[in-house]
Formats: structure tokens, sequence, C-alpha cells
């Protein structure tokens, strides 16, 4: 363990899907704050991708190193429980001072967070917050009208009195920016910003709306039509999510107005990120800090017609997401654009590595300060992302949600608490060039990606990409092989 541990942000916004970013070359995305980090202080991993494409499994992975598979956490309702690690509570354990400002979708509710954070952040004056666009319906419309589950909000008015929109993000952020001004002074901090931004629905203010050019936003990935082999080739949760959403008759341009709409989300979050950035440099410790800026996964915003996520379908929309680190002073960066393989799981391993912090338990993460030295751009030859359920797990049907029709996921949960086989368990094997996704229940998918990038054919009955196929299969049982489990580093006394 280096003699002075390094302060450490862990910026974590919701659902930003991987190619919004200004020098990822999207001619659209406004992300100057995120643009400068990669060209001047830190590596931006241009093929990083989730574990799950949802909240809680996805967060329960990059916190442990291990794959939703290892333990189970495949669902929303299924969290860290106590006998299982977890970063947060390892930093604390090897004294630092652990600031928690958002959201959870790690660790049950009903066990606390003592265990886990010295502060999980409550904003001063809860009453001042605007209500969340989950939280109210006049948005929606009708309950048959094509906006009710569109998720489509648009530009809202920032109240009379506030210079912002002033929600639990911005309350979150000043929360961090005081608590960075106020550290103690002897003992390495760690923030921990999980924020709700660009997780739909898709709402926001100005000046973030206006900064966004819609005729620069990159075209969607076409709807499903016969034309295109139709939704017979997709995975049969999304033609239900289709049917659901009601959407079937949005414009482009009204879908290109919802997609200005997740731009512009994500303009506002780069902004606070320069906001954190700027306290640490103010504080003077910034040049201390090791900082990650990720997602948990991405969103289709538009692309195959559809919105929000799906818990088994594994688009680069919805398992490709940003991933930016800066190390601290004294350790090799060559700020860059990697194109390296690189997994969520891989950042709890860079902690480790840096912090020399003893993990205590096997996990599958892959420190990433070689790739931050610029030593290689060799890392993974695959990633793996994987969701869904076995017939007969209704515990993992997500019955606790309430879903019923009018609820704002109806769409998809519908399909959830059905035995059919649209929630089959499912797992992805991605390499730079293919990608194979395995289906109990349904028919499997193949994708080359350099020939096909928007995944739109489905290569699976192919004969031309049969020795392709063999060895993506290869390749996931030798990745099920060495990660089905873990051996607890504690051994029993035998009797």
């Amino acid at each position: 363990m280096p003699e002075k541990l390094p302060h450490i942000l862990i910026f974590n916004p919701d659902q930003w899907r991987g190619d919004v970013l200004g020098h990822m070359g999207n001619p659209a995305a406004v992300t100057p704050v995120l643009d400068r980090f990669a060209r001047t202080e830190g590596v931006s991993f241009a093929n990083a991708f989730c574990q799950n494409p949802v909240c809680t499994p996805s967060r329960c992975s990059f916190m442990t190193g291990w794959y939703p598979h290892v333990r189970g956490h495949r669902t929303m309702f299924h969290m860290l429980r106590p006998d299982e690690p977890m970063l947060l509570r390892k930093l604390r354990q090897n004294g630092y001072f652990v600031w928690w400002g958002g959201k959870n979708d790690v660790v049950p509710a009903q066990n606390g967070y003592a265990d886990y954070c010295d502060v999980k952040y409550a904003p001063p004056r809860p009453d001042r917050l605007l209500k969340n666009p989950h939280q109210t319906a006049a948005w929606r419309g009708d309950p048959d009208g094509d906006n009710y589950y569109s998720f489509y909000v648009g530009r809202t008015d920032i109240p009379p009195g506030e210079t912002v929109a002033y929600d639990s993000d911005w309350a979150m952020v000043e929360g961090a920016v005081e608590q960075i001004r106020n550290a103690p002074p002897d003992q390495p901090l760690c923030i921990y910003l999980p924020l709700s931004y660009p997780h739909p629905p898709y709402a926001v203010e100005e000046p973030w709306y206006s900064q966004i050019d819609p005729a620069r936003i990159p075209d969607r990935t076409p709807t499903p039509d016969s034309a295109r082999g139709g939704w017979d080739q997709y995975p049969s949760l999304m033609k239900g999510i289709f049917e659901g959403q009601q959407m079937q008759d949005w414009s482009e341009e009204r879908l290109r107005e919802l997609r200005r709409t997740y731009y512009a989300m994500c303009a506002r979050v780069d902004h606070q990120f320069g906001m954190v950035l700027e306290a640490l440099k103010e504080a003077g410790i910034y040049d201390d800090t090791l900082v990650f800026f990720f997602s948990d996964h991405g969103d289709f915003t538009g692309d195959y017609g559809l919105v929000e996520k799906t818990q088994n379908t594994f688009q680069d929309c919805l398992t490709r997401v940003p991933m930016l680190v800066k190390p601290p002073a004294g350790t090799p960066v060559a700020p860059r654009v990697s194109n390296a393989l690189v997994e969520l799981i891989d950042f709890p391993a860079t902690v480790y590595a840096l912090t020399g912090i003893e993990a205590g338990y096997d996990h599958f993460g892959r420190s990433l300060l070689p790739l931050l030295a610029g030593d290689t751009d060799s890392h993974r030859d695959a990633v793996f992302c994987e969701g869904g359920r076995r017939r007969g797990e209704s515990q993992c049907m997500e019955l606790e949600s309430n879903a019923r029709p009018g609820f704002l996921y109806w769409p998809r949960l519908r399909l959830q608490t059905r035995e059919g086989p649209e929630h089959t368990k499912a797992a992805m094997c991605r390499t730079a060039d293919h990608k194979y996704v395995r289906r109990f229940y349904e028919q499997d998918e193949l994708y080359d990606l350099h020939a096909d990038p928007r995944e739109t054919r489905n290569l699976i009955a192919d004969p031309a990409y049969g020795d392709v196929l063999a060895s993506l299969k290869e390749r996931m049982l030798q990745w099920y092989m060495e990660t089905s489990d873990v051996v607890p580093h504690e051994t029993d006394v035998r009797s």
C-alpha cells in the first residue's frame, strides 16, 4: 500500500450510451469537459462494456468485480448482501472517508448504509427539490396515446426564483462540492456520485436543450421492417416492447427531438462533472485524485424504434458505455482515446491495484493501469454481458415492482412476468469483430460488427459464418468455466 492513498472520485451517471461523446466523433454531442479531460488528462475507453444492461445487476457487478451469474444478481430486487464484497465498504475499512450522494440500486435498503459509507447524503432542503418526471403524469397524455409510454417530456422550465432546475442531481453535485471543500485534512476521500441523468424520462431545461443541434444528430438505427428482415431476426422482447410502447407512428422528426433531449441531458451531466473537477482543483487535491467517469448501461433512445432499455438484449447502444479514467499524480498516463476492450468490472480491479488494498476475495476484473500508461492497447479479447431468467424463476419476474397497465415500465415488465420466451436467460460474447448472443428459449444472434455495426442483420443461420460462430461459442464456454464460481479465501475446520 502506498504511503499516501489517493483521493477517489467515482462519477457515475445512469443510462449514458457510449456514443454520445464529442471526442468519440459524435458531431451533436456537447461534452466539452469530458472531451478536454480525454485530450489532456485521462484515458477514454471507446469500447467499455457493462455486464448487465439494467441498473442493479450492473452496479452489483462493478462494485464487486463479479459477473452477474457468480451470485445470481440478475434482477432489480437482488442486491449485494452483507456477506458479499463491496468496493465502498472495502475502502472505508482501509481508512477512506466515503461520501455517497445519489441513487442506491446496489445494497438492500433494509440493511442501511452504515457499513458502506460515512455519509449517505440527504439534501438540506428537500422541500426545494423538483419532482422527478417519474413522479408526475401530466406530460404523458392519454393512456391510449402515442406519448404515454414514450418517456418523452422534452424541454422543461426553470421554476421562478431558481437559476437551475434544482432536482436531486443538482443537490447531490452541490453536496459533493461542499464535502470536497470541507474534506478531512489527513484522510483519503472517496466521493461516489451515482446520478440519475440521463436516465429517462427524457426531460431537460435550458441552456442544455438549446445547445444541441438536432440536424447534427447521427441517424438512428432503423425500426425493423420486412425489407430488413423484420422483427423475427431479433429477440422477441424487443418486438413486444415496440408494440407496447405505442410509438409506431412517431415521425423521424419527433424521434429526433426525443434524442435531442437525451443529448441535452448528457450535456447537463458533463457540466456537473466539470463542477466537481473544479472543486477538487480549488481544494488543492485534484492532482492527488483518482478520477472515474462511467455509466452503468446505455439506452435505446429511438434505435430500433424503441426507448429505455431491456434486461436481456445486448445491442451496443445498451451495453457500450462511456468510461474515462485519470490516475493520481505519479502514476503514468498517456491521455487519449483507447480502443481496448474493457469491462466495468475492471473498475474495482484498478482501484485495488492503484491503492494497494487487498481485495481479499477472487474477482474477474483486470487493472487498467497498463492501458492508462499507454504501454499497450491490448487488454481483453472479448467482453461479456448477461441477463434474463430460466423458466420457473418466479423470483426473477420482479413482481415486487407491482407493475400494472399504466405503469411507465409496463410495456417491458408485462413480458417479464410471463413464462413465454421473451425474458429468456441470455448471454453475450463480443469481440472487436463479432457479437454472439446465446439464448435459452429462442433464436441466437450473430453480428458482423465491421460490415454491420448497427446490428441489423442476424447472421446466426449463415453458413459462411460457421467458423466464427464455433469460435465464439467456445469462447463463451471458456468464460463460463473460468468465472462460474468463487471459492472463499477462508477455509473451514474439518472435524
